[in-house]
């Protein structure tokens, strides 16, 4: 039986971390509320209700659900404004038509919303109709719950067993870890390698150019 990628979207396949990071300081500063940009960028990957309710309780903010939802639209329109700077990692493009070529199947799972994530496969040259696409809104439970992984392998058609869960985040890691997929790490969202083979990595690489590089070093094709 053939294994699957599972791949994360900001800052695994698009290098859109930092502008997130910028977006989420930005909603936050409209609130009278401050946070280190170290702070917030620790969170990124996290499903956006539970990465703001998160940043809230750090700041000794009150959690309710008309603030929670402000700071979400204030970040949504903040990257918005920044979202045309955003380009796909090294190597992405060509790692996806790798797989494609090679008939390994594939799939994106994000926490990120629907329309942010439409915006991005086209910027991967993906046609959203022909590429299997899973967002936070599909399930109950964000990252780091593997609800995401499970929905994507099902629609593969594979166990999980089978997958490997790609992301830049300790939480896309943790995922993988509940879910006994096998995690592959990339230090292009600014996580280090040492802290993503800690939550589960099996092995890290740079970005995907890298990982495409050594595609060879994963067991694809297991019996």
């Amino acid at each position: 039986m053939k294994s699957a990628f599972i791949f994360d979207l900001d800052g695994t396949l698009i290098d859109s971390v930092y502008q997130h990071v910028i977006a989420w300081s930005e909603a936050l500063d409209s609130e009278g509320l401050s946070l280190p940009v170290s702070r917030i960028h620790r969170k990124i990957g996290m499903s956006s209700e539970l990465f703001t309710k998160q940043l809230l309780r750090e700041v000794g903010g009150h959690i309710d659900t008309d603030r929670v939802k402000r700071i979400k639209n204030r970040q949504g329109e903040a990257f918005d404004r920044v979202n045309g700077q955003i380009q796909p990692l090294p190597g992405a493009r060509e790692l996806l038509a790798a797989l494609t070529e090679a008939d390994i199947p594939w799939a994106i799972a994000t926490s990120g919303s629907p329309e942010a994530t439409a915006t991005n496969l086209e910027k991967l040259n993906l046609d959203a109709s022909k590429t299997l696409v899973l967002t936070g809104d599909e399930v109950e439970h964000g990252k780091p719950e593997p609800d995401l992984f499970l929905k994507a392998a099902e629609r593969l058609g594979l166990p999980i067993e089978r997958a490997y869960i790609v992301g830049d985040s300790i939480w896309d890691l943790l995922g993988a870890r509940r879910c006994h997929a096998l995690g592959i790490g990339l230090t292009s969202g600014g996580v280090g390698e040492a802290e993503l083979r800690e939550a589960g990595a099996i092995r890290v690489y740079r970005d995907p150019a890298d990982l495409l590089d050594h595609l060879d070093e994963l067991a694809t094709h297991p019996d």
